[in-house]
């Protein structure tokens, strides 16, 4: 979204930044580390910090920085309001029910494919399986899934600013076999994903669009391989993300 200079709050930029500088990598920062993260002088990443701190969304011993369970109203407050995780809900159990496995619809956010709505049993794996889990795109059937409906300059100029990273020994080591599957995920109008980014581990998604066309995100499944082939989980599960993703369209 383009905006005018005289609207632009530096401020609030800066401070959402600092949000975003914690992760799973950075689970607690001090100020000098934040600074150096988020192109900020330490004095000026302390006092967005301890601003923070004020507000409730971080905590600190005095040197270092957290933040606290605050910080989920920022992600509450969309999965409550947005339309679209609340439609899909329905069509999400009709899915779990239909193949026995857990259902999700993911958006594409920057880097990541991001999970707004799921239903389903829990299975053990370590992404993709909470509201709001952020995964790769290149390693998911969602991710790719959605890449494949982009114009083909959107696409390159995606893949030009998204190096592949190594997370399994069949994860897709080249920006050209990412871009091969991609294509095929294109002519098919589905994608599969093997052991992309956890062994033994598959994901089946198919684009969701709204009534007009647009691709809004993807419907997908995530399931243990176990010793079921490819073939006869396409079989099983292709079909129901097809017609529903196909039902949805009228009221999206």
């Amino acid at each position: 979204m383009a905006l005018d200079r005289q609207n632009w709050i530096a401020g609030l930029e800066k401070g959402l930044g600092l949000i975003e500088a914690f992760n799973d990598l950075n689970p607690r920062l001090t100020a000098t580390e934040a600074s150096r993260r988020c192109g900020l002088t330490r004095t000026a990443a302390r006092r967005y910090l301890l601003t923070l701190a004020h507000l409730g969304y971080v905590d600190t011993d005095g040197k270092q920085f957290w933040l606290t369970p605050r910080i989920l109203r920022l992600g509450q407050a969309y999965l409550v309001s947005a339309r679209l995780p609340a439609i899909v809900q329905p069509f999400l159990q009709r899915v779990a029910t239909a193949t026995q496995e857990p259902a999700y619809v993911s958006v594409l956010d920057g880097d990541d494919i991001v999970c707004i709505a799921r239903n389903g049993a829990n299975r053990e794996m370590n992404t993709g399986y909470v509201l709001g889990s952020r995964v790769p795109a290149q390693v998911t059937a969602a991710g790719i899934v959605i890449l494949a409906q982009w114009a083909p300059t959107d696409l390159e100029a995606w893949l030009a600013t998204h190096p592949t990273k190594i997370y399994t020994a069949f994860t897709y080591a080249s920006t050209a076999q990412l871009r091969q599957q991609i294509a095929l995920a294109r002519a098919q109008g589905w994608a599969l994903s093997e052991q992309q980014l956890q062994l033994k581990h598959r994901g089946i998604a198919v684009p969701l669009r709204d009534h007009h066309g647009v691709v809004l995100g993807a419907i997908n499944v995530t399931m243990p391989m176990g010793r079921e082939p490819a073939e006869d989980a396409l079989a099983r599960v292709l079909p129901v993300l097809q017609e529903t993703a196909q039902s949805m369209r009228s009221l999206l």
